[in-house]
């Protein structure tokens, strides 16, 4: 048992405020962090950048945030690309904002088009081998968590809900993965030959409130018939990864480029790419003409528990979602007088409570996403619609009760938005 687990296990009575801040997650972010500054990957970064903005032809705007996302970007792969031993797997949180730990800069490490909601965990496993995931649950259930075992091409090949884990009377739980059947035992997952990892979602819905399942990962059974992988092997890892996570990216967002622009009807493949099979996405791509311009998007939740929107570049990462509106949930955005949401999609404040913020943008990629419906799927009336407006006229075409916002409640609810955010990125003290 590692020293992290028994760290775990001493404060198993004394619930985490941030369960992301593992002494694991710490000392793998300063790992990657001294790969990242390899000299290989050094030259690997600069070859994949002459190769990512001549594959993405990427407009003016876009290019303004290349350098910042494509920090993040190259991170996040080195991130993911230390974990991949199954014989030695480790619960890591990739996805993440950058953030200060033990006096070092750690870049962020979001791509592939981030749900700012999600708190993301990856888990490398064989198929041949028997693992046990343990944990425990915060007192507030999450609206959404799923944990999901994914083949090598990111294809579902077994999946947990939250919903369904069932848990001790003091919120703590253990999950089975092996290639048998469950045979009787509760959480279990069967693995098979195609298992390559987990990918757990964590949502949280309220970020005030919500807090992420506690975890930790054990391998069972013999020894590791060999050691780690060495550092040669993960170097030529990380660069696969790395050119990997470029092109994908570039890939993906196509699906809404090659559409009409400030049009949503594009709907993702929920069984490839690493879509959530129990969610629904329509992603479009947006553009503003000026900024007395405003796209407006009628959404109607179809019974959906879940919906977030949330703005990205062409490079997938979020913008800026923590002193600005880069994104908002059904928790965070209000409803109209019948129920149905409307969204504001603006470079200027448009005075409606539920403005997204492009962060200066003038375009960029929506990808709404719902989830949690009740009966299982969409109701009939399910969708949304948007059109292209100006801000003098927003109020003839906003539906009733589309709250106004003023300056001064702008200023309250940002400043909420960033406080909530703040523990995700804290060191927890665990003295």
């Amino acid at each position: 048992m590692t020293r992290s687990h028994d760290l775990i296990d001493k404060l198993i009575d004394k619930p985490l405020d941030n369960p992301i801040d593992t002494p694991q997650q710490r000392e793998h972010e300063l790992l990657a962090l001294s790969y990242y500054s390899h000299p290989e990957i050094q030259a690997a970064r600069e070859e994949i950048r002459a190769y990512w903005l001549d594959l993405a032809q990427p407009s003016a705007v876009m290019l303004r945030c290349f350098e910042a996302s494509f920090d993040e970007v190259m991170f996040g792969a080195v991130i993911w690309a230390l974990n991949q031993d199954p014989l030695y797997p480790k619960v890591v949180t990739i996805s993440r904002l950058p953030h200060t730990l033990a006096g070092e800069a750690i870049p962020g490490s979001r791509w592939g088009i981030d749900n700012p909601d999600s708190i993301y965990r990856v888990i490398p496993i064989s198929g041949d081998e028997a693992y046990c995931i343990h944990g425990r649950v915060a007192a507030r259930r999450l609206v959404e968590n799923y944990f999901t075992l994914w083949s090598p091409t990111m294809q579902t090949v077994g999946l947990l809900s939250g919903k369904d884990l069932q848990v001790d009377s003091d919120g703590r739980f253990a999950i089975t993965v092996d290639g048998s059947p469950a045979n009787g035992r509760a959480n279990h997952i069967q693995s098979c030959p195609e298992a390559h990892e987990f990918y757990i979602r964590d949502v949280i819905f309220d970020w005030t409130a919500d807090r992420p399942n506690e975890l930790r990962i054990e391998r069972l059974g013999a020894a590791p018939s060999r050691p780690p992988f060495a550092e040669r092997e993960q170097l030529e890892r990380i660069k696969t990864y790395m050119h990997k996570w470029a092109t994908n990216t570039t890939r993906w967002n196509q699906q809404a480029l090659g559409g009409p622009v400030n049009a949503f009807d594009f709907v993702i493949d929920r069984d490839s790419d690493g879509a959530l099979r129990d969610q629904i996405y329509i992603m479009g791509h947006f553009a503003l003409p000026d900024d007395n311009s405003a796209l407006v998007l009628d959404v109607d939740m179809g019974g959906a528990e879940y919906f977030i929107a949330p703005i990205t570049n062409i490079w997938g990462t979020t913008n800026e979602i923590v002193t600005r509106n880069g994104c908002l949930n059904k928790h965070q955005a209000v409803a109209n007088d019948d129920g149905s949401y409307t969204f504001v999609l603006a470079l200027r404040d448009p005075g409606a409570h539920n403005w997204l913020d492009p962060t200066d943008m003038s375009e960029g990629i929506l990808t709404l996403r719902w989830a949690e419906f009740a009966g299982g799927k969409p109701g009939v009336t399910f969708g949304v619609t948007s059109r292209l407006t100006l801000l003098d006229d927003l109020a003839r075409v906003l539906p009733p009760g589309c709250i106004r916002t003023s300056a001064q409640d702008r200023q309250r609810q940002l400043a909420a938005r960033a406080g909530s955010y703040a523990w995700r990125l804290a060191q927890e003290d665990r003295a």
